[in-house]
């Protein structure tokens, strides 16, 4: 089981304004966040639901290649709305929410790019 994952963002306050708004359909919110004087090192902020972060951005390089992170929910409803605050929010269109068959019959996802090129998605696995 995963416990937590994180990226290096180019603009930590954009990237950070993004994901707070792409996310907050899925529940997330920001829950943690310290600069440099803190760390040592650079910004962070932590994204996660019920008090517990597992998405983190990182001030830094941007991984190279863009690497994809997949956030699972529970209703194609919070697909759709994941792409459109997402949309509204800086990022850009990498596959609008449908069914995607090839990867079984109920897979139900959206694609964004971030604005660091990152392949952003939401899917839910359940039936209509």
């Amino acid at each position: 089981m995963i416990d937590h994952t994180g990226i290096n963002v180019s603009n930590f306050e954009k990237s950070k304004d993004f994901y707070a708004n792409a996310l907050a359909p899925l529940g997330y919110q920001l829950l943690s966040e310290s600069d440099a004087s803190v760390t040592g090192s650079t910004s962070v902020a932590g994204f996660g639901v019920g008090g517990n972060p597992d998405f983190w951005i990182v001030q830094g390089e941007v991984h190279t290649p863009r690497i994809h992170v997949a956030f699972r929910v529970e209703t194609r409803q919070r697909v759709q709305a994941f792409y459109e605050a997402a949309l509204e929010g800086d990022g850009r269109d990498n596959g609008a929410p449908g069914l995607r068959t090839h990867y079984h019959p109920n897979y139900y996802g959206a694609y964004v790019l971030d604005p660091d090129g990152y392949n952003i998605e939401a899917v839910c696995h359940a039936p209509a």
